[in-house]
């Protein structure tokens, strides 16, 4: 069985203002002509199809994947991310089943599964949302007080599960799985508190995962992130995007590999003085519609810098300087720094810096159950 693993189309999103709508669009038809090409048996779509619970704009998109999904006759299956409205995108779920579109419900004790069948026999694909611990101390009431973050809530969900260990299982699901390597498009929570272990998947013959943007397995290779089909912000300029090809043969047997995706529009860096970016050698060859960071290392301010830019890199996102006084700048602590700190630790810097006095122990007591509170 040949499946083609996604996640993270983040459809309506905005990435520096620009609208990313035309790329997405563009990418997606080149998703369905691999498909085309390859003929999947199916395809996972591992949450964050929108970027917001309720989106501007993008449903396009996903009508453009469903009809060619159901001309061609393979199945989606599709989970909620921790961007996406679970109850919102499952609308009209079982009207959909009927076409071969099949998506996750809300969690509320169970996990729904989709069986399919092919030489090797029966192949079950578990449809899990994104989880958090409240949903589960809710599902599963009797074990609420065993239930205390992201690790013991996703191993009791797995423990509810109908796992038929003999026969393959593919789980679909939207976690951030300890030791994956984050962008800075990310939403990770400070600490690591929504981490969970890899090994909390160990009844899976393949993982398809979403919520990391950039490719990568973890733990072991049939644990996996996809990664997005687009660039979103400049930390994953370097990378290389492609979408996912699992082929399940008999049990134990997955192989894995992936096609390359080429943007409408690349996402990169460039350096250098403001005569040397705008250089004809400098950037010729290049495409110069695509979306770019510039850093100037002049000492001195370009006036209208960006402006003047913009006449040879129309879609440039963000003018940075690199010189004696931006170096010089140590205002600002390093962000290993930051991320070491709480969340209570950064308000409580916050404040003392915006009043001038620490906050009183009432105060700080009600920040840290709001803090509680918004975990949740």
């Amino acid at each position: 069985m040949k499946l083609f693993h996604l996640s993270d189309l983040h459809l309506g999103k905005r990435v520096n203002e620009f609208s990313m709508a035309e790329d997405q669009r563009y990418i997606l038809g080149q998703i369905l002509t691999l498909a085309d090409r390859e003929r999947p048996d199916g395809v996972l779509l591992a949450g964050d199809i929108y970027d917001k619970p309720v989106p501007p704009g993008g449903g396009f998109a996903v009508g453009l994947v469903f009809n060619r999904a159901c001309e061609r006759k393979y199945p989606v299956c599709i989970v909620s991310g921790n961007h996406d409205s679970a109850e919102r995108l499952a609308f009209g779920a079982r009207l959909m089943n009927a076409r071969g579109i099949f998506l996750s419900q809300a969690y509320e004790g169970q996990v729904e599964k989709i069986g399919f069948e092919d030489a090797h026999g029966p192949v079950t694909i578990h449809l899990l949302p994104f989880i958090r611990p409240s949903a589960v101390r809710h599902a599963l009431s009797e074990e609420a007080e065993s239930i205390t973050d992201y690790q013991t809530a996703l191993e009791a969900v797995v423990r509810h599960m109908e796992i038929f260990r003999e026969e393959r299982n593919v789980l679909l699901a939207h976690q951030f799985v300890t030791g994956a390597m984050c962008c800075e498009s990310e939403e990770v929570t400070v600490g690591g508190l929504d981490n969970v272990d890899a090994s909390v998947f160990d009844a899976f013959d393949y993982v398809a995962l979403g919520h990391i943007h950039s490719p990568q397995s973890v733990g072991r290779p049939q644990v996996r992130y996809c990664g997005t089909p687009l660039k979103y912000s400049f930390s994953e300029a370097a990378q290389e995007k492609s979408l996912t090809v699992v082929e399940l043969e008999e049990k134990g047997n997955v192989q894995i590999r992936t096609l390359p995706l080429k943007p409408l529009r690349d996402m990169r860096r460039i350096k250098g003085t403001y005569m040397e970016v705008t250089d004809r050698s400098f950037y010729e060859g290049t495409n110069c519609e695509d979306y770019i960071q510039v850093t100037l290392t002049d000492e001195e301010d370009v006036p209208d810098g960006l402006q003047k830019l913009r006449t040879i890199y129309p879609n440039i996102m963000r003018l940075e300087y690199d010189n004696c006084r931006t170096r010089g700048n140590t205002g600002l602590e390093e962000t290993g720094e930051i991320e070491k700190k709480s969340e209570l630790e950064l308000f409580s810097e916050f404040y003392e810096k915006q009043n001038n006095q620490p906050m009183s122990a009432i105060q700080e007591a009600f920040i840290r159950k709001m803090i509680e509170e918004m975990k949740e």
